[in-house]
């Protein structure tokens, strides 16, 4: 029996270890017949690494969102491994310090903006700079955290997770009539080592384990990445715009 992503060729981004969401995506893609190439940043030599770890070793790329010459020179370097994408994974977010668990009215501009252009803005740079390898139908997936309400210390970035929820509305629009569809998936709170980094985090994951009606394992990112898997499949072709919740169901019934 052929595999849901059997044939597709993907681009999965922001895998830093194999407890990263983006390494869940890739080797469920993997196991379900999907071509994938990596990005990374930073510990190229650990990213390498983890990249070994897949069913099936992938080749990693570096990419740097804010390098204009990185993301010129993507869709050629791209192109090195596979002669088109069926999918992207955008799975990239950064906030400096003061962004997060800090005093929300003490955070410089400059701050702000990293985190507005690392998170946001980049989903629509990246799909621009690949847009010459998007096939009909293709799927481009980012990943989110439910912007639509405050939430304890993530302050800064919930405004940046909020604009990046605007920018996939904005890209549904503009790349609907290639036929590139563009969703979010709004996941629960991952154990990853970016989660790890926001200070006050961890109160809301207590609650989440608790209030979620489904349950919520912090550990395990198989839920999430089997759901973006299916969007990146041919089995939601009319979906575009939107934002898929993975939190078990906490988004329905709050604190």
């Amino acid at each position: 029996m052929a595999g849901l992503l059997e044939g597709k060729r993907l681009l999965v981004t922001g895998i830093i270890t194999d407890a990263s969401i983006g390494f869940s995506v890739a080797r469920i893609a993997q196991e379900q017949g999907a071509e994938v190439v990596l990005t990374g940043f930073g510990r190229m030599s650990l990213v390498q690494r983890i990249a070994q770890r897949l069913p099936k070793p992938a080749p990693v790329i570096e990419l740097d969102v804010t390098n204009s010459e990185h993301l010129d020179t993507l869709a050629d370097k791209v192109s090195e491994h596979v002669d088109g994408l069926d999918g992207v994974v955008h799975s990239i977010a950064f906030a400096p310090p003061s962004c997060l668990g800090n005093p929300f009215l003490d955070a410089p501009w400059e701050d702000v903006s990293a985190a507005v252009q690392v998170s946001a803005y980049s989903f629509m740079s990246l799909s621009k700079a690949l847009l010459p390898l998007l096939r009909e139908g293709a799927s481009i997936v980012g990943m989110d955290f439910d912007a639509r309400q405050a939430w304890p210390a993530y302050n800064w970035m919930g405004v940046a997770k909020a604009g990046l929820e605007s920018v996939t509305r904005y890209l549904a629009r503009e790349l609907g009539p290639k036929q590139v569809r563009v969703n979010l998936v709004a996941a629960g709170p991952v154990r990853t080592m970016a989660a790890k980094s926001i200070p006050g985090f961890k109160d809301l994951e207590d609650q989440w384990s608790v209030r979620a009606p489904l349950g919520w394992k912090l550990e395990d990112s198989e839920p999430v990445g089997k759901s973006v898997c299916a969007l990146l499949s041919d089995w939601l072709p009319a979906t575009t715009g939107s934002m898929v919740m993975v939190d078990g169901g906490f988004h329905a019934v709050g604190m």
